[in-house]
């Protein structure tokens, strides 16, 4: 370790990894410091269940936001697999149990499935017209998302062309999501499986006047301007495995186990101190990238954070290895396709509006909404072999209405409730109880893990359980001074933001990472012979292309 670096990042998360690549193949010295024993923060894959070989992605599971070009750019070798199922919602209809069952790969499948639920193909129809103004503003979206941003007004024009493009503009922008939801679908079911993707992570509801719904649900559906979320083979781990390597083979340099204590940030050269080993050491830095939220620099530098309303995470985790898929009490559909979608549970429109509400007032939901994911019957590699032929599964379950507010108090108590009340949620569609189909541990205790909102905010410091760091933005400029900007700033000079706290962060995307990256390299293009190299040569110039 020298001790003095062009870039010094804080957090080797995926968002750090993509810098450091970046960053290191354009020629500068870069040092990432992590302070878990391992690199990848929320995107690690981990032994959760000693008893057992099976790694599972502990706090997120599916990639949407990644970008192909970054996948490029660092030469990534990702396997990223599609689900055959999009999603299963079952219902009941007249007392019997049934299901909505969207296909990834059969229309018709959708569109007959459909039809069971509301006897009309007009449904159908109309939710294909609401995803197609995702998909219109996607489209016009998505390659600005690595661009230095936009003003909002210079936005919109772009949506100027037709019809469509203005109610896409309309209905995602100008309006609370609610209103559109409610002018296409009229089945409740329907309305509330489209509104899911609004409140993932957030404490939101259709009408909120913030338009914090909106702006979630826009991250939810512009990734590579298809929207759709893929499966990545050998889970996160096998994600940020490429992303370590590629940071490695650019020349980066990573430590791990470090006890981050002071950092420099008003002087030059800017300065990091942190314990390795037991070992005070202090390192100089010409640019700092910060890989965690405001609130965490916040600490660092002796200031008082001071957060939004909106920024307050609202997510219950729950991690399970299974012995066996769960039985359905409707027939319609078999097991694995119902599992191997997003699995909906009491997510119809009106009872989130109540969970809302009542989350709000300091009570855990009546009704508790969920949904779950099995990652291993789209890829089963996280298992070792000897699980994948006894039937062993993995599952995720997602629980929204759950502010950090309720479980600030009494975080064990409050947890093992809200654990009870989701499984609950769940075991009203089984034939079977999930409890019967967990894997058991050598002490007789169930294979299955929980996380509450200050459980995730004390393991990776997202401010309140915050998946995003904190509220989601728009991706334009929605002030003057941010127009032309990377949105990395910190007010800091040299000091920048490169995870999901960044304008257009959050989610598994590395955009943040690039962002930064490239602000950086503009910095150093303004003055390219300014300073020198660390070992005396000039700098050479950057071989990554800064569009601005």
């Amino acid at each position: 370790m020298k001790s003095q670096y062009d870039v010094v990042i804080l957090g080797a998360g995926h968002n750090g990894l993509v810098a450091a690549s970046y960053l290191g193949r354009a020629g500068l010295s870069v040092l990432l410091l992590e302070k878990n024993n391992y690199v990848g923060g929320a995107t690690t894959s981990q032994k959760v269940f000693p008893d057992y070989d099976a790694q599972l992605s502990r706090y997120s599971y599916l990639v949407g936001l990644f970008p192909e070009k970054i996948i490029r750019d660092l030469g990534l070798n990702l396997d990223l697999r599609r689900r055959a199922t999009g999603s299963f919602t079952p219902y009941l209809n007249h007392g019997q149990d049934d299901g909505l069952l969207l296909s990834n790969v059969d229309e018709e499948v959708s569109r007959q499935s459909m039809f069971e639920l509301t006897g009309n193909n007009k449904e159908f129809e109309q939710m294909k017209a609401f995803y197609n103004l995702s998909r219109v503003f996607a489209e016009k979206v998505w390659d600005t998302m690595l661009e230095p941003l936009l003003a909002k007004e210079e936005f919109r024009r772009r949506f100027d062309a037709d019809d469509v493009s203005r109610e896409a503009w309309r209905s995602l922008v100008e309006e609370p999501l609610g209103t559109a939801i409610e002018r296409y679908l009229k089945n409740d079911l329907v309305r509330g499986l489209v509104f899911t993707d609004a409140k993932i992570g957030v404490l939101t509801d259709p009408h909120d006047t913030s338009l914090l719904q909106n702006r979630c649900f826009i991250y939810h559906l512009i990734g590579n301007k298809t929207g759709e979320w893929k499966v990545p083979v050998g889970g996160m781990g096998a994600v940020v495995r490429e992303l370590e390597q590629a940071a490695q083979q650019a020349g980066a340099e990573i430590l791990t186990n470090v006890d981050l204590r002071t950092l420099g940030l008003p002087g030059k050269p800017r300065t990091v101190e942190f314990y390795k080993d037991g070992e005070q050491q202090t390192v100089e830095a010409r640019y700092i990238l910060v890989n965690f939220g405001p609130n965490v620099l916040a600490r660092y530098i002796g200031q008082l954070y001071q957060p939004d309303a909106t920024d307050e995470g609202s997510v219950f985790k729950i991690n399970m290895l299974l012995r066996r898929l769960p039985r359905l009490k409707g027939t319609r559909y078999r097991s694995d396709q119902a599992w191997c979608g997003t699995f909906h549970s009491d997510e119809g429109y009106e009872q989130m509006n109540a969970s809302y509400d009542q989350a709000c007032s300091g009570r855990l939901p009546i009704k508790t909404p969920c949904e779950v994911y099995c990652h291993t019957l789209t890829d089963n590699s996280i298992l070792s072999p000897e699980l994948r032929e006894k039937g062993f599964h993995t599952m995720t379950l997602f629980g929204l209405d759950v502010p950090w507010s309720l479980f600030a108090r009494d975080n064990r108590n409050m947890r093992k409730h809200a654990e009870k009340r989701f499984i609950e949620s769940i075991n009203q569609w089984l034939d079977e109880p999930l409890e019967d189909c967990l894997a058991v541990a050598r002490d007789g205790s169930l294979c299955i893990e929980s996380k509450s909102p200050v459980d995730i905010e004390d393991a990776l410091g997202m401010f309140q359980g915050n998946i995003f760091q904190n509220a989601p933005t728009f991706p334009f400029a929605q002030r003057k001074d941010q127009v032309g900007t990377w949105g990395v700033e910190t007010g800091y000079e040299n000091v920048f933001f490169c995870g999901s706290s960044a304008h257009r962060g959050g989610a598994v995307s590395g955009i943040p990472g690039h962002n930064a990256a490239m602000k950086v390299l503009e910095e150093i293009k303004k003055t390219p012979n300014s300073d020198k190299s660390r070992t005396g040569a000039q700098r050479p110039t950057p071989n990554v292309e800064v569009r601005s």
